[in-house]
């Protein structure tokens, strides 16, 4: 190649694990039924998935054992073709709470190692080792990624990827190599050796679309793309272009992406499990709703003032409306009944609803009530009662406290709650 780019290089002595559980959610259901119900299956072991409920309309593959790879079964694929290419493919549910609680002690396992850990998701997360490699070296570190890859195996029941370099972009791209249970190193001057060859997809921010424009430029490695032309890929693919050019020549990834902004608005929206033609039963699936968004607004301390319904028709019309309210406000009993106006504009009552979601906006942080003579404190009553819930809830979990109005309501109800 002709012009090759010097690998960006990091000044400060540094070493970064990205640490990826291995099939997550397959993983922590395998550890579980192991070693807690002590089966003597190993889903990790035969072609097996975790996969939603296709009576609910979520049947979907969301992880998949290497056994069930070996067949072709990708992630997101609908479990009914998966089933095809597998007869005898076993299906597990998901667990949710079980995975909060694997991840839990998955972080708190990086933590005890490393003052600086920065969780990604709920199954992969950066420890950054500052100054470790000046007094260690280089390859101690490395060693200490093997032991901590074993540790986390013994301790926690599964297998993780560790990928180690001197930036974010390169461990993680080194913890995508072969799996599972592997340490890899991507250090600058490995670059041109383990990373310029990989296609180009496999780098990280292109998708498929962005592979396929690349593609047309003639490009189909990563190696081709950090060679090329910086004008032609910057007048082809824009700012994007300019980016995913860096990361193939190294470059470390923005700071911005360990920062959260403020939320501008809070959300929550589901496929009901059977279309919907009752509007008592709107209404229940409409207060689930509502629950989970006032919860999360109340935990940072906001307050919204709009709100906003959107329901999907059977035959995939989409409408949506919105109101203004009052006065800011956290409270799920406002929010609810905002949803409920709303939802009576939109539904004729006869058209069956597949899907509904609530949205709020315009978030403001402690802002004053505007009171009328009708509500008076009633409103700051249920503040409180609101914040008592979400406590107990913290505590107990989130069906220790439960509305009335929810007493024998289906199982999905239930779970749309526990998010």
């Amino acid at each position: 190649m002709e012009n090759i780019p010097v690998p960006f290089v990091r000044n400060s002595p540094v070493t970064i694990f990205h640490v990826d559980v291995n099939s997550a959610f397959l993983s922590w259901s395998a550890a579980y039924r192991v070693h807690i119900l002590g089966e003597q299956t190993d889903l990790r072991r035969i072609p097996s998935i975790v996969g939603g409920d296709q009576s609910k309309r979520h049947g979907i593959v969301l992880a998949k054992s290497t056994p069930a790879k070996q067949y072709g079964i990708q992630t997101g694929e609908a479990i009914v073709t998966a089933r095809e290419k597998c007869p005898n493919l076993v299906v597990v549910s998901p667990d949710y709470d079980l995975y909060v609680k694997a991840s839990d002690a998955f972080i708190q396992k990086l933590k005890a190692c490393s003052d600086n850990v920065i969780q990604y998701s709920i199954d992969e997360a950066w420890a950054v080792f500052e100054g470790y490699e000046t007094l260690y070296g280089r390859g101690q570190m490395v060693r200490f990624a093997h032991q901590l890859k074993d540790e986390i195996r013994e301790e926690l029941g599964f297998t993780v990827n560790i990928g180690v370099s001197d930036n974010f972009l390169l461990s993680k791209m080194a913890g995508d190599f072969s799996k599972p249970d592997k340490v890899h190193t991507l250090f600058p001057e490995e670059i041109p050796v383990k990373m310029w060859p990989l296609p180009v997809s496999d780098l990280f921010f292109v998708g498929k679309a962005t592979a396929a424009r690349l593609h047309r430029l003639g490009i189909y490695t990563i190696g081709e793309l950090a060679c090329a032309d910086e004008d032609m890929i910057r007048a082809h693919l824009h700012l994007c272009g300019s980016i995913v050019q860096g990361y193939a020549r190294g470059k470390d990834l923005s700071e911005c992406m360990f920062t959260h902004a403020p939320n501008k608005g809070y959300g929550n929206s589901m496929t009901a499990p059977v279309d919907v033609t009752d509007a008592e039963y709107a209404r229940h699936l409409l207060l689930s709703l509502c629950e989970t968004v006032g919860s999360r607004i109340r935990a940072d301390h906001a307050q919204i003032s709009a709100v906003s319904v959107h329901i999907t028709s059977c035959e995939f019309v989409r409408e949506s409306t919105q109101m203004q309210l009052m006065t800011a406000t956290n409270v799920t009993e406002e929010i609810y009944r905002a949803a409920c106006q709303l939802f009576d504009r939109l539904w004729d009552r006869k058209t069956p609803i597949r899907q509904i979601g609530v949205h709020t906006a315009r978030v403001s942080h402690d802002s004053g009530r505007q009171y009328n003579m009708f509500d008076m404190d009633k409103f700051d009553r249920l503040e409180v009662l609101n914040h008592t819930v979400d406590e107990i809830r913290a505590r107990y979990g989130k069906e220790a406290v439960m509305r009335a109005s929810f007493a024998g309501e289906d199982e999905y109800v239930r779970q749309i709650l526990r998010r």
